[in-house]
């Protein structure tokens, strides 16, 4: 069989192993390496806010039915809910069965300085701050500022009164498809150096953190990708099939972003193509644009997962007992705390540290201890992510009736040609 080293998946792999080669054999030059990453992820993240901007406008006003997007909405945090909690026991239930910290040293965490994540913990959770948070100052300064949460709100709110206006809107709504497929085209030309950028990304978190940092915590990082794999067949699996497509055809299906998110280790630098492959799978254009950039606040499947099992780890390396109670308790912040966490690297300590702030009886420096690591599980977060949402938006265009079964068999048999 030949390689076809024009197709992305190809290469992408290519520059992932290439990556961990020179990230190990020059790690010093490696660890310089992460400007490649930083760019590419740079060059998406400018493009994710006006994308999410005009798909949620045009699906909003073109829909024309207020009463359709309230229950389209409402269905999909509903289903966001009620995976997100599964995501998160299913993560306490593993991590007390194999209890990846029971007797570990934590003499690596005595004197390390982790407030910058409790400041930024402090200053970016609790209800309050999380509803301030979605409130603009000014459309034009969320937008410029790549704020998605506000973006969102902004978006469906200039929909909704786009649909209520009616007839009138129809030439605005026009004019941002016109411009929607201006920055989609962009997109394509940004990802033709997604695997540059997937080289960078890996030299330095090879190159940086080193193979040996995977020692110590291997039983945990097994432990949390054994999870995500269980989460992803058992659980999403069984949704899948239950609203009648295949997981793994699926997976295959979005392979490309999936490789994209392993070399860049965040889900963000997937968004925009992914919306455009759901739309190309059978969803309809006004579901994508409303559940996707929803999920990425608000259905974080893998975040979940990792933060309790990160949470229980720390309490198995202090000694720390929680009976069930304390369990559940600690479900219940975990619930609060893991929604509007961004699908960008580095967020889970952020999320993790204000979870233990609220659990005072789990030590918050203990996060220190998967400093480490972190980097190399934040791949299997976003990926589960990725793919979480990949499965919301098609559950919600079935249980909606805005999926085309037809579009979904040719765009599996490779009829339909991919952004």
């Amino acid at each position: 069989m030949r390689i076809n080293f024009k197709n992305l998946t190809v290469q992408v792999l290519i520059a992932i192993v290439l990556g961990i080669i020179v990230g190990a054999t020059f790690p010093e030059f490696g660890a310089k390496l992460k400007i490649l990453a930083d760019i590419f992820i740079k060059l998406i993240k400018m493009l994710i806010a006006p994308i999410i901007f005009l798909t949620v406008v045009i699906g909003i006003g073109s829909m024309g039915d207020v009463k359709k997007v309230g229950k389209i909405g409402g269905k999909a945090l509903i289903y966001f809910e009620i995976v997100s909690t599964f995501a998160l026991a299913i993560g306490l239930i593993v991590v007390n069965i194999v209890q990846p910290g029971k007797g570990f040293n934590t003499e690596a965490a005595n004197g390390a300085d982790v407030s910058q994540y409790i400041n930024a913990a402090a200053a970016e959770h609790g209800l309050g701050a999380f509803i301030m948070q979605i409130i603009p100052d000014n459309v034009v300064g969320a937008l410029a500022n790549g704020e998605l949460l506000p973006v969102l709100f902004s978006a469906v709110l200039f929909g909704l009164a786009a649909a209520a206006i009616g007839e009138p809107a129809k030439p605005v709504i026009k004019f941002f498809e016109q411009v929607a497929d201006i920055f989609f085209k962009i997109v394509n030309m940004v990802m033709k150096i997604s695997p540059i950028g997937a080289f960078g990304a890996m030299s330095y978190t090879i190159g940086n953190f080193g193979l040996k940092s995977l020692g110590n915590l291997g039983f945990l990082m097994l432990s949390v990708y054994i999870t995500m794999f269980i989460f992803i067949v058992v659980i999403i699996g069984f949704i899948s099939h239950y609203f009648g497509f295949s997981i793994f055809k699926f997976i295959k299906y979005i392979k490309d972003e999936i490789f994209i998110v392993i070399g860049t280790s965040s889900s963000e630098s997937a968004l925009p193509s992914m919306m455009r492959k759901l739309e190309n799978y059978g969803c309809s254009k006004q579901v994508v644009g409303l559940v996707i950039p929803t999920g990425y606040s608000f259905n974080l499947d893998g975040t979940s997962i990792y933060l309790s099992m990160a949470a229980i780890f720390i309490a198995q390396a202090y000694g720390v007992d929680l009976d069930i109670w304390h369990q559940i308790t600690l479900l219940a912040i975990l619930m609060l705390t893991s929604k509007g966490a961004a699908g960008v690297t580095g967020s889970g300590f952020i999320t993790l540290a204000a979870t233990l702030a609220a659990f005072p009886m789990i030590p918050v420096e203990g996060i220190a201890l998967l400093i480490g690591v972190d980097r190399f599980m934040s791949e299997a977060r976003a990926v589960t992510n990725l793919i979480g949402n990949g499965v919301a938006t098609v559950v919600v265009s079935k249980m909606e009736k805005e999926f085309d079964t037809e579009q979904e068999k040719r765009a599996l048999s490779g009829q339909i040609a991919q952004p």
